[in-house]
């Protein structure tokens, strides 16, 4: 079974597997760039027990489907994977990974950072973090935002919708 190009899962992945099933049966791979982000231990000075992520099933996987479709346009890439996790995740669990192949690392390096760079700022996700002092919804950084802008997608003020149980 082929992995799909976006999965949306409460388990963990394996990077390995991940990159193996991107590069089979695709001739004129020559660079595999990739990507695993993690849960922060500390976030704003307070140590995060727990970081529990919220989508909209369909949605999601649809606004990132797009984003994918867009790396293929924008660069020359011969495939690309995204996993992200949803759920209830512990510190240092992994959260998201991109993986993208091309015949050469310059096209893959762009289209993985273009990709997380929507990631971070623009996908459908709600991120609400368990602190000693409570819980509380994550935004998204102005670093995020302005390193989504440099591909020029929009600032994200106003562009989703409230966070879910908010």
């Amino acid at each position: 079974m082929d992995t799909p190009r976006v999965s949306i899962q409460t388990q963990d992945f394996d990077l390995s597997t991940e990159v193996a099933h991107l590069r089979a049966n695709q001739p004129g791979v020559g660079a595999v760039c990739s990507f695993v982000g993690t849960v922060r231990d500390r976030n704003e000075g307070s140590a995060v027990q727990t970081m529990e992520l919220e989508h909209y099933p369909g949605m999601t996987e649809k606004a990132i489907e797009a984003m994918v479709a867009e790396a293929h346009r924008r660069f020359d890439i011969l495939g690309a994977c995204v996993i992200h996790r949803v759920g209830v995740l512990q510190p240092l669990d992994q959260i998201v990974m991109v993986a993208v192949a091309s015949a050469h690392r310059g096209q893959s390096y762009l289209a993985c950072e273009f990709l997380m760079d929507y990631l971070k700022s623009h996908a459908p996700f709600w991120k609400k973090e368990q602190t000693p002092e409570g819980a509380r919804w994550v935004d998204a950084r102005v670093s995020d935002d302005a390193a989504a802008a440099r591909w020029g997608l929009p600032g994200q003020v106003d562009e989703q919708p409230c966070a879910p149980n908010a």
